[in-house]
C-alpha cells in the first residue's frame, strides 16, 4: 500500500499550531487563557520571591504559592462559567 496524498484530517491539518489554537480557545472561552496566565504570572513571582522570602520556610512558602496559583485559576474558571452563564441566559434568552 503506498500512502496517498489526500489529507485525512484536513482542518486538524490548518490548524495545528499551537498559536492558532490558542486565539481559537481565547475567542470561544476568554477566561481559560487569562486563567493560565494568571497561573503562570504567580508561579512566576512566587519563584522570583522564593530568593527574597527572610526566615520563612521553604516548604510554608511553596504551600503559599500554590494556594494564590491554585485561587487565581479556580477564580479566572470560574469568572468564565458566570460569564459563559450571562451570555447563555440574559443577553439571548432561549424561546
Amino acid at each position: 500500500m503506498s500512502p496517498s496524498q489526500e489529507s485525512v484530517f484536513p482542518e486538524y491539518e490548518t490548524e495545528t499550531s499551537q498559536t492558532a489554537r490558542l486565539i481559537k480557545k481565547f475567542k470561544e472561552t476568554p477566561f481559560v487563557p487569562i486563567g493560565m496566565g494568571g497561573f503562570v504570572a504567580v508561579v512566576a513571582y512566587g519563584l522570583y520571591k522564593l530568593k527574597h522570602r527572610g526566615n520563612m520556610k521553604m516548604s510554608l512558602h511553596l504551600i503559599h504559592m500554590r494556594v494564590a496559583a491554585q485561587g487565581f485559576a479556580v477564580g479566572a474558571l470560574t469568572c468564565g462559567v458566570l460569564y459563559s452563564m450571562f451570555q447563555d441566559y440574559v443577553r439571548k434568552p432561549k424561546e
